[in-house]
């Protein structure tokens, strides 16, 4: 067997108005777990849609084993024992956890003269794969009864049935709780062990530390440098992705809160089993962060105070007024905005520019003779967000689709920028964010506050959310079981405690 089991060499790759990859090489051994890292748009997810045949290189060469190949399309990736975990996750909802498991390759059987699929062998191989994989959900479940990060699981298991030789992780961990992220380690280091080659996109450092041997650096889609994991400490891997210092990942964010801007009082969820009796206060000029494991219930409740999910009592004030949050237009009318967890899904309107995707949150304050859109001025807010956000991008007409996941999270804060709410929910801001981007993100967060704006945060990262709020609501069940108000209080172990306080 060659030294390294896939090689890329030299792979370049053109959009309209960008070059995204630019002569890159990248290397990887069997039984190995390599990380791929870079700023978000620095051509990580690019280069392996390349490999995989979503996307066609303009030059370049791949071997696998030594011998070239020439990968057109995904199906001719997956026989040459190639398979990807995407970053995106694009499910048939109403469809089985069997059927996505095995869309496009389903197991048939001879029905006289005719070939069908052949459902109890589906359901019988799903069920072990995902008891391989250390999973335990129904097969015949439809999948839009799962959580995000029980999907993202399916993914993987539907990555390791494939058998493959090499498996590329893109974010695999964006959606999943610590003891999923766990579950997944223990499922990569099996494979290590069989001889599979991985690819690992992440911007956890903690996990790069924890499950590479080796690290690949990109900046601007060009190859920076290959290295041994256990030679590289967090800052000097920081250092080669942005090319430069950064000093203090979280900016300091002195509060000094006004009055209570949004107040929630025992508000409960049409249906039993979300949220129940949630009361909180948030005030002016602070940032509130929301912590709990997966399954907490937080997101349902943000969502409904947003209008987006129905509250059967309790009230929601802003204002010192109570707001009938019945649908977003109206809380968004009382000074509200939510950047929602699940950007593909109902975050970016996909088939659209940059221009429209931060625009239609304007478009009925921008209008002429009070019904023609002012296409000038939300040109220029548009541009403006652009240039304060620094979203990499040729221009404001390229379609959102094209940008990487970072930048297309930072045009949906544009949107709401752009909108000024009084009051900004931020569901998971930095998911999939790199380093450098997250940092103009908090500072862009504690621009906010300075101006007087209350930030509501939800995020599953524990040293964000200790690093970046000034009191904590810490959920389990759907109910809040703690608020963490001092400093010295605020720690991981305070956070669990409430989070598993059943």
């Amino acid at each position: 067997m060659a030294e390294y089991y896939l090689e890329l060499k030299g792979v370049s790759k053109s959009f309209p108005g960008v070059k995204a990859l630019d002569n890159v090489s990248l290397s990887v051994r069997p039984g190995t777990v390599h990380a791929l890292m870079g700023e978000n748009g620095a051509g990580k997810s690019t280069l392996m849609k390349c490999l995989f045949g979503i996307y066609k290189m303009d030059a370049g060469e791949v071997y696998i084993n030594g011998q070239k190949v020439t990968i057109n399309n995904p199906d001719e990736a997956m026989k040459m024992g190639i398979a990807m975990v995407h970053q995106e996750l694009q499910p048939v909802l109403p469809r089985s956890v069997a059927e996505n498991m095995y869309l496009g390759r389903f197991p048939t059987r001879n029905y006289g003269p005719l070939k069908v699929i052949d459902h109890k062998k589906m359901y019988e191989d799903t069920t072990r794969w995902l008891k391989e994989v250390g999973m335990d959900f129904d097969p015949k479940a439809p999948l839009s009864t799962l959580s995000i990060g029980q999907m993202q699981s399916i993914e993987i298991a539907k990555a390791v049935s494939h058998e493959a030789k090499v498996i590329i992780f893109d974010e695999p961990t964006s959606s999943l709780s610590e003891k999923e992220v766990d579950v997944l380690f223990r499922i990569m280091n099996d494979l290590r062990s069989r001889g599979v080659a991985m690819i690992y996109i992440s911007h956890k450092m903690d996990e790069i530390k924890k499950i590479s041997d080796d690290i690949t650096i990109m900046r601007d889609g060009t190859y920076v440098g290959t290295w041994p994991a256990a030679e590289m400490t967090t800052d000097q891997i920081i250092a080669r992705m942005v090319g430069r210092e950064l000093t203090n990942v979280y900016p300091d964010h002195p509060c000094k809160p006004g009055e209570v801007i949004l107040e929630c009082r025992n508000v409960s969820s049409i249906h039993e089993k979300s949220f129940q009796d949630c009361s909180f206060k948030v005030k002016k000029g602070e940032i509130v962060g929301f912590g709990g494991l997966v399954g907490a219930q937080r997101t349902e409740l943000m969502e409904a105070i947003f209008g987006m999910r129905g509250i059967k009592s309790g009230e929601v004030i802003i204002n010192g007024q109570k707001v009938e949050t019945k649908n977003p237009r109206r809380a968004m009318n009382a000074g509200e905005g939510l950047i929602t967890e699940d950007r593909r899904g109902n975050g970016i309107l996909g088939c659209l520019s940059i221009k429209d995707n931060v625009g239609i949150s304007v478009y009925d304050k921008n209008l002429k003779a009070g019904f023609v859109l002012d296409h000038g001025k939300i040109g220029q807010i548009v541009s403006d967000s652009i240039d304060k956000l620094r979203i990499k991008t040729p221009n404001a007409q390229e379609a959102i689709a094209n940008l990487s996941g970072g930048n297309q999270q930072k045009v949906i804060i544009a949107r709401w920028l752009a909108n000024d709410p009084d009051v900004l929910i931020m569901d998971e801001p930095t998911r999939g964010i790199d380093v450098g981007a997250k940092h103009e993100i908090y500072e862009i967060m504690v621009q906010l506050q300075q101006q007087g704006k209350a930030i509501i945060m939800i995020s599953s990262e524990m040293a964000e959310l200790l690093g970046m709020s000034d009191r904590i609501y810490v959920m389990c069940n759907g109910h809040i079981r703690g608020e963490i108000t001092e400093p010295k209080d605020m720690t991981q172990e305070k956070v669990m405690h409430y989070a598993t306080m059943f």
